[in-house]
């Protein structure tokens, strides 16, 4: 056996036992980040030549392994863009330079261009559910930075309503006048939007040219006489037809449904829903009339579904959703690189990162105004602390062991 050999052995137990130091006060340093995965070492041994007659030491490697794939606790918060993955899967996110990573440190808050954003400045990548982006299942293509700052005030087009009308089958027919509608024989009128959000007052006459037989025609009411009626300024923004049938009252068979509308100041047309109009023995009915559509509002709030999917809530009740926010998972998540700001980045040993909806397979769930803890174990920490302490000081023994019967040696006469 060689002493030198032995003092070799010592000093990569001492290398060793320093690197379990190290992970243990990153992990105590890190006991309060959101999401951030205890790191262990694991020690392995290095073997000399051995014989019979003689022993050759050999020493000690540590590797250092996180727990990447561990799930931490899942604690409750009071901001709906704190989210946490409870099950398998990270969420997609991406520096300043755009390179993609995945992490579960969910603590999102929007930066000043309304960009979600972790603690560490990675933004939150999703699927737009407004612009027609298609996923892929296989990587980040299509992904697009989360942003809820686009959301503070928005208007939506009306491009349906639905008018179930009672038109009176005892009414008188008349010969459809000049400008169509002028001698109409019911009316009512509806509030569409434009483009801008800008309201649109439809107003539309009911002429009853012939036996079962109505003619439909909408006005844009801005552009109506003093009077609130005829003569209007411009032609009629749409007409039809409708045939009733004379023993159910109903559409007849073949009859036109609908009516359409263009709608002013904008390139919306509208379709007026009239499936669900009667013509009975009985007075002129609107019924209740449905149009979609809304002025300019503002947002209410935010809300994030476990299966990803963010929508907003505005002033006048409208709800839109705006994202898909999708998790990503590789097959050996523990394998995974880890990088300064508690994300990851896939490696050849961890496989190819596959993207998918939260809640399908076998990703996990979303769960917004939650954060996910550390996975650090104070108490744990302290005892290996202890344990790596007394270690170190044993292979500091075996050095100064050494070094006194190497000066026995050398005083040798």
């Amino acid at each position: 056996m060689s002493l030198f050999g032995t003092l070799n052995t010592a000093v990569s137990g001492l290398s060793a036992q320093a690197n379990m130091l190290g992970t243990i006060g990153d992990n105590i340093s890190n006991s309060s980040t959101t999401g951030y995965k205890d790191a262990s070492v694991q020690f392995e041994t290095l073997l000399g030549n051995q014989a019979t007659s003689s022993y050759e030491s050999g020493g000690v490697q540590s590797r250092v392994r996180y727990g990447i794939s561990d799930q931490g606790a899942i604690v409750g918060t009071s901001s709906v863009t704190d989210l946490a993955v409870q099950g398998q899967g990270y969420f997609v996110v991406q520096d300043s330079s755009g390179s993609p990573a995945l992490t579960r440190a969910g603590s999102f808050v929007p930066d000043a261009s309304g960009n979600l954003v972790n603690t560490a400045g990675y933004t939150l990548m999703g699927y737009s559910l407004t612009d027609g982006s298609i996923p892929s299942a296989t990587g980040p293509g299509g992904l697009v930075p989360v942003n809820i700052g686009s959301a503070a005030l928005t208007a939506s087009p009306s491009t349906s309503a639905t008018l179930p009308a009672n038109l009176p089958s005892t009414a008188t027919a008349v010969a459809l006048a000049t400008p169509p509608g002028s001698n109409y024989t019911a009316k009512t009128s509806l509030v569409a939007y434009d483009n801008l959000g800008s309201p649109v007052t439809m107003d539309i006459y009911m002429t009853k040219t012939a036996a079962d037989t109505w003619h439909v025609d909408v006005y844009n009411h801005a552009d109506a006489a003093a009077s609130g009626s005829f003569p209007y300024a411009n032609p009629e923004i749409g007409s039809g037809t409708l045939t009733y049938d004379p023993t159910t009252g109903s559409l007849a068979t073949g009859s036109a449904t609908s009516v359409s509308v263009a709608i002013p100041n904008g390139d919306a047309t509208l379709g007026l829903d009239m499936s669900k109009s009667t013509q009975l023995a009985a007075a002129f009915s609107a019924g209740t009339p449905s149009i979609d559509g809304s002025s300019p509002s503002a947002v209410k709030s935010i809300a994030i579904g476990n299966d990803g999917a963010l929508s907003v809530v505005y002033q006048n009740g409208v709800q839109k959703n705006l994202y898909r926010i999708p998790l990503a998972n590789v097959p050996a998540p523990d394998q995974m690189n880890s990088v300064s700001g508690n994300v990851y980045q896939p490696t050849l040993d961890s496989g190819q990162m596959v993207v998918g909806t939260a809640g399908t397979g076998s990703l996990g769930k979303i769960d917004s105004s939650s954060l996910e803890q550390s996975t650090v174990d104070i108490a744990t920490e302290l005892t290996n602390m202890i344990s790596a302490q007394r270690s170190y000081e044993a292979n500091s023994k075996v050095i100064t062991t050494s070094s006194e019967l190497l000066s026995v040696i050398t005083n040798l006469k």
